[in-house]
Formats: C-alpha cells, structure tokens, sequence
C-alpha cells in the first residue's frame, strides 16, 4: 500500500496496473466514463448485435454513478458511487474489450475478477458521501450517448485528481476480504 497518493493519467495500460495494490490511494487525471445499469445493457445488446459501442473501452475507466444535475457553474451535479455487482452480467464483455479500470463500490464477483486480472483491469472504490467532492474534481461532462437514460447516460467527463481507492488489483488482492479477515484478528 502507497503512503503517498499515486497519480494516474488516463488512458490506463495493463501494465500501469501491475504495481497498483489493494488499498494504494490513487488520484486519476484524464477521461473518465460514467455508466450504470441501464446503459450496460444496451451495451451488452450493441455487442451481441454486432453494432458500435458508445465509446472505446480500449484503456478506459468506467464510473458507476448516476449524477445529479449541474449546479450553477459546476460541470457535474453531485455524483456519488453506485453499487458495482449491478454491474457484474456486463463487465467482462467492456473488459475484455480492453477496458482498464472502474469505480464503484461494493464487492465484485468471482467471474469479474477473473476478467479484470486475466485482461489487466483494476477496481477502483470512491468513498459513498462524498458525492458532491467528486463532482467538483469534474472539470468537464459531456452525454456521449443514451441521453433519454437520463442520470443513467454515458457522459465522458474529464477529471482532475479524482480520488478513489484500489479495492481489488491484478494480484488477487482484494480490500473487502482483506478487511473483513483484519477485523477477525482483531477480535
């Protein structure tokens, strides 16, 4: 685990992930990709008919949020972590299109991680609570596609020093698990 924040600029490679572990407080910089579930599905319907995604995933990280609307001379309205398992059915069809990190919260399953540890992707967790500071590391948001989703659309945002945190690395690591047996030796 880093003492000190690591800097990333996106786009990530699989092997800028290699030193990445559990735990390392990274702060991201670049293009960031926002999705929840609906738009995952029509994703996943665009890979199974063959048809254009609404963006390269290729190095790419993924959001899992569902912004409020702008404030007044902000780009992004508050803009919290969405719960990553709703997610879990689609992941591994943007990670193995080259797909390098995503934020969220909460655990992943067993055939995510085997996806992202076999393709060179890291996950990432945002702090639940702090929606409105991560907005305000949003210096840019534009819908790229899927505008009648809503909060749901896939909006490109470009990020300044966005704080997340690594929860689950290409090592195996995993900071939920890794906690929780913590804990158990403490008591």
């Amino acid at each position: 685990m880093s003492k000190e924040p690591i800097r990333l600029q996106t786009p990530l490679t699989g092997e800028g992930n290699e030193s990445l572990r559990t735990g390392d407080v990274v702060l991201i910089s670049g293009v960031l990709f926002t999705a929840r579930d609906a738009a995952h599905a029509r994703i996943k319907e665009a890979i199974e008919n063959g048809g254009s995604l609404p963006f390269d995933p290729e190095g790419q990280i993924v959001y899992f949020t569902g912004p409020a609307p702008a404030r007044p001379g902000h780009a992004l309205g508050p803009a919290g972590p969405t719960t990553a398992s709703r997610m879990d059915p689609y992941s591994p069809l943007l990670i193995e299109r080259g797909l390098k990190g995503m934020v969220g919260k909460g655990v992943r399953s067993e055939a995510v991680l085997q996806s992202m540890r076999e393709h060179g992707c890291v996950y990432f967790g945002a702090v639940e609570g702090t929606a409105a500071l991560l907005a305000d590391r949003v210096k840019e948001a534009e819908v790229v596609a899927y505008e009648d989703l809503g909060a749901e659309a896939i909006r490109r945002l470009v990020v300044e020093d966005f704080p997340v945190v690594v929860v689950n690395d290409l090592h195996g690591g995993d900071l939920y698990r890794e906690g929780r047996e913590r804990w158990r030796r403490v008591r």
